[in-house]
Parts: C-alpha cells; structure tokens; sequence
C-alpha cells in the first residue's frame, strides 16, 4: 500500500460526518448531469473507500440513497473508478452545500465560512486530501504533498486555507488545472496533523529522522575517508621530498628537529601528524610538526 493509500485509510477510519469535508469531495470530485428529471451529481474516486464514505456522507447528511457503479479507466494502468451517482435532490443538496452557481454548475472557489473557520477548514483540507490529494512516499528522501484542483481559483483558496494554519503551500499550473503544494517536510507532517492523520504523521516523522540519521553517518565517512586520502597524499609527497634530500645533499645536513621529523615519518609512513606528534620526545603540537615538515619540503623543492 502506498503512503497516500495509508494516510486516507486513516482517516477514513475516524468515520466523521461532515458537511464541509463532504464540500471539498463533491467540489473536487463531482460532475453535474442534466436529465429529463433534472440534475444529477456523480463523485469519482479510484478509492473504493473513498467512494463508501461519499456513499455515508450522503445518506446520513441527506438521507438519500446514491448508487454506486465502476468501471475501467482508459489507461495502461486500467485502474478501477467508482462513481457514487444521485438523481434526487441535487439541487437542494447544492443549495445547503453553497456548491451551486448561476448556471447549475458547481462553484471553482472554496466558500467564505470554511475560509474563516478553523474546524470547517480542517475537514475541508480532509475531504481535498480525500479527493485528490497525494503524498511522496518519505522514504524517497524527497517530500512533497500535493492536491489537485480542476480550477485555478480553487487552488488559490485551497494554499489560503492550508496559510491559516501556517503551511507554506504554493501553487503551480498544471495539465487540466493547477496543483496546490507543500514540500517541506515540517508541513507536511503539520498537514497531518491538521486532517488528524497522527500514526501517519509519526511514520513519516520515523522515516525522516532515520533517514537524516543515515545521511549524517554518510557525510563523517565520508569526511573521514577524505581526510585519510588527504592524509596518504600529504605523506607520499613528504616521503618522495625526504627521498630526494637524502639522494642530493643527504639527511644529515637538515638541522637535528628537522632529522627527528624525517626520521619518524619514514618510520611511520601511514601515521597521522597528529600521531606523529604524539612521537616526539618532547610531543610537539600537531602544528609544530606540519610547520616542521613544510621546512623539509620547501627545502626539497629549492633543490
């Protein structure tokens, strides 16, 4: 099961009914109809629970008895989509809903009392996320929460929205409509917990910090594996330096701190400086033998 399966199984089984979460699936989900009897309102969703929900939402806000029907998408992936369909009432279930605008359509925007009111809004941005929202899996390393809308507006109103309660959500075009985002992960948890999804919430906050933990192990080794290499170099060219000074004028012409610093890293060719330090009787600083071995080689390279 993917992320966003898990986190709308989730919060399909909070079982909340609730006009302003029932708002968002029809406005996102919903198509009109026009019959000899009037209008008619269809839900899809590829979500087969999703679709039960719609089916209770309905019949208990409502008492109406839709008929639930599936068919096969026109796709590669031949996914499966529910249609939750009512021919009765339509237009005063818009009415009660405020879906409905001049023209028997459903209105783009989201309405005015689920802007202004936090627990509206909250079941809203559930029943968006219900309807068309997704969730990168955060085991991908890239976090991003995205709900798509058919309207531009709808978008707008929905980034507003997820702006009250301090989500930094954007919006960009998109084919057949435009996408409202969030790709922090901090957001993206807090999304969770706006819509009361809190194990899924606390999933992906496993998931980042193991994830961060992994990374911060990988960038020591490999600071660590660099420095090694650094060191290797260091050492070889040092080593190559003492060579030739011992070849050309020979080791004994360096002064006697210089000698005891040649000697020990021919001896120990694979030591740190730090270490080599730590050799020295007196020990000298690690700074004390880096200025001694840069005498060695300027004096090799002037040769």
């Amino acid at each position: 099961m993917s992320f966003s399966s898990s986190v709308k199984e989730e919060v399909l089984h909070q079982s909340r009914i609730d006009r302003s979460e029932l708002s968002a699936l029809m406005k996102m989900s919903g198509s009109l109809g026009l019959t000899g009897n009037g209008l008619t309102l269809t839900i899809s969703t590829e979500n087969a629970k999703v679709a039960r929900h719609v089916y209770e939402l309905l019949d208990s806000l409502y008492q109406v008895k839709p008929d639930i029907s599936h068919h096969l998408k026109s796709n590669l992936k031949k996914n499966r989509v529910y249609a939750v369909a009512i021919e009765e009432d339509v237009e005063a279930i818009l009415a009660d809903m405020r879906l409905a605008d001049s023209f028997f359509g459903i209105e783009t925007g989201i309405e005015e009392s689920i802007l202004s009111e936090d627990e509206a809004g909250q079941s809203y941005l559930r029943g968006a996320f219900l309807a068309t929202g997704s969730i990168r899996d955060p085991e991908s390393g890239k976090y991003q929460l995205e709900i798509f809308s058919v309207y531009q507006d709808h978008a707008e109103d929905l980034a507003q929205l997820m702006h009250k309660f301090m989500l930094d959500a954007k919006v960009v075009e998109h084919k057949n409509g435009a996408v409202t985002y969030l790709q922090k992960a901090e957001d993206i948890m807090d999304f969770l917990l706006v819509i009361g999804a809190l194990e899924a919430k606390t999933r992906f906050e496993e998931v980042k910090i193991k994830r961060e933990a992994r990374n911060d192990l990988n960038r020591a080794n490999n600071a660590e594996t660099a420095n090694i290499a650094r060191t290797v170099t260091a050492s070889v060219r040092t080593l190559n330096n003492i060579s030739k000074i011992m070849d050309t004028i020979g080791i004994d012409q360096l002064s006697g701190d210089l000698q005891t610093v040649a000697q020990l890293r021919i001896k120990h060719p694979d030591y740190s400086i730090q270490q080599i330090a730590d050799l020295m009787d007196p020990p000298l600083t690690k700074s004390g033998v880096n200025h001694r071995l840069r005498k060695i080689n300027k004096i090799a390279d002037e040769l």
